[in-house]
């Protein structure tokens, strides 16, 4: 048992960790946590046992508690940590917000940023075989063409001027989402930069790049996206 809860996670090159943490810095509560970071190349730290023990799924992110319990899955991670701890609610004030924020962290989640996650996975094998256990190049060219359909769609919802999805004054987590999911359109094995395809999307990347939540969150220098990891 420690006094606070551990996290643990991977570098900021992997969107899904690096969606918890970015939600920690803009949250205030990062300071909260110890995080373990798992080496993911090649060694896959997180499938050995002791990680399995907690998660058998041996993926990141996972918290342990401070009183042993532990939560696995991004979503059911920052759901808790949004109603455990003080400050902003990150996934809406209300429940028409908390709505709407999950709707369109749904889509984003699964049309775009798990479509470029799975091409990640299945044009190379940088990995290793604990983590890269399919090549598919074709299946790859095709995740690769429904994420850009559907980041057209979400660059169409921007269009009206709006800053965050919601269209609020800050940032709510399905905000979180679409910026690590440009950051990895951005990685090089990926090589579908968002921001460089879609107008909304890089105004929206660039007030990211603005906020101190981001540039913490990024502060690792691990991302593999140049523009983040050479920034001074």
């Amino acid at each position: 048992m420690t006094d606070k809860p551990r996290l643990y996670t991977s570098p900021s090159a992997f969107p899904n960790p690096q969606r918890v943490r970015l939600f920690l810095h803009e949250k205030g509560i990062a300071d909260q946590f110890d995080e373990v970071i798992y080496d993911m190349a090649p060694g896959g730290e997180q499938r050995g046992w002791q990680h399995l023990k907690m998660n058998p799924w041996g993926e990141t992110p996972t918290l342990r508690l401070a009183d042993g319990g532990i939560l696995s899955e991004t979503t059911a991670i920052v759901r808790y940590l949004d109603q455990a701890f003080p400050g902003r609610r990150i996934m809406g004030e209300t429940p028409m917000e908390q709505g709407l924020d999950a709707m369109w962290d749904t889509r984003i989640w699964v049309h775009i940023l798990y479509r470029i996650t799975t091409m990640f996975h299945v044009l190379h094998r940088g990995l290793g075989p604990k983590l890269e256990l399919t090549h598919n190049p074709a299946w790859g060219e095709h995740c690769r063409k429904e994420a850009l359909a559907h980041a057209g769609l979400v660059d169409r919802h921007l269009s009206d001027g709006r800053a965050w999805m919601l269209g609020g004054d800050a940032p709510t987590f399905s905000d979180i989402t679409l910026a690590t999911a440009v950051a990895f359109s951005k990685f090089p094995v990926c090589a579908t930069p968002l921001d460089e395809r879609f107008e909304h999307l890089d105004a929206f990347w660039r007030r990211w790049q603005e906020r101190p939540a981001f540039r913490a969150a990024y502060a690792d220098r691990s991302s593999g996206v140049a523009e983040l990891d050479d920034r001074k």
